[in-house]
């Protein structure tokens, strides 16, 4: 059983065929799919997607380009959204993104913390997203890794074998996406090849990033086997073992039979 620890199934793109996309994915044995909070709205139709299937889990979280627009966002309002449904099993994405850098960078690390403080008080893990923004990242995750409770998942890991290395070493997991198929990822191919296997997760971040040989079509959940067999390939590994250890990875992090 594969498990996508990464996608957005309440997209428009998706959403709209979001039965088929899901039976297709049953199809190539990934069985188990975290929807991932982006915004409050986003929010309101995830609730619908993991009330209607069973193999179908969310997060609640505020996206780094959308922290402008919630700066009243706190750790006890972010507590709040996470108990309104007990499938809602982790905080985020969260994080920086000074690639774009839609909203002011301080605000930005201002409510990356209230998501911090979140997921340490509820003991759940931590979505992060960071692009363009490895030292502040790595930083104040270092600053609030103090105790074990805090669980970090690097999500769309796109940096080189010393970032990871540096993330590994305060206990963070870390997920690769379709890009390390892509023609250019040496560097991100060089660092999936030193992520120990037990602290690896694989993704989609459906609908976008899809992996050759899917090129310029929506991603989805099903294409994520193209990401384990060049993962296979980088670890030189059976395909099955990176399914075994990134599947029992995640029911590890969520708390999943």
């Amino acid at each position: 059983m594969i498990v996508d620890s990464h996608c957005h199934l309440d997209y428009d793109k998706i959403y709209v065929q979001l039965d088929n996309i899901i039976n297709r994915a049953i199809k190539n044995n990934v069985k188990v799919l975290l929807t991932i909070c982006t915004t409050l709205e986003s929010f309101q139709k995830i609730k619908l997607i993991i009330d209607k299937y069973n193999n179908i889990y969310g997060t609640f979280g505020i996206h780094p380009h959308e922290t402008k627009n919630y700066r009243n966002i706190v750790s006890d309002s972010i507590i709040k959204h996470k108990k309104e449904n007990d499938k809602i099993i982790g905080i985020g994405e969260t994080g920086l993104d000074y690639y774009y850098n839609h909203s002011d960078k301080n605000i930005q690390k201002e409510i990356f913390i209230e998501h911090i403080d979140a997921a340490k008080k509820l003991n759940i893990p931590l979505i992060v997203h960071s692009r363009n923004a490895e030292s502040d990242t790595f930083d104040i995750l270092k600053s609030h890794m103090n105790d074990q409770k805090l669980k970090v998942i690097i999500h769309c890991f796109t940096g080189g074998r010393e970032f990871a290395k540096k993330l590994i070493n305060i206990g963070c997991y870390i997920s690769i996406s379709g890009i390390i198929t892509f023609k250019n990822s040496n560097l991100l191919a060089e660092a999936a090849s030193f992520i120990p296997i037990n602290k690896l997760l694989v993704e989609t971040d459906s609908p976008y990033l899809s992996p050759i040989p899917n090129r310029g079509q929506n991603n989805e959940p099903s294409f994520i086997t193209h990401t384990i067999e060049k993962l296979s390939i980088i670890k030189n590994m059976n395909k099955k073992v990176i399914i075994e250890n990134t599947t029992n990875n995640f029911k590890k992090l969520f708390n999943l039979k």
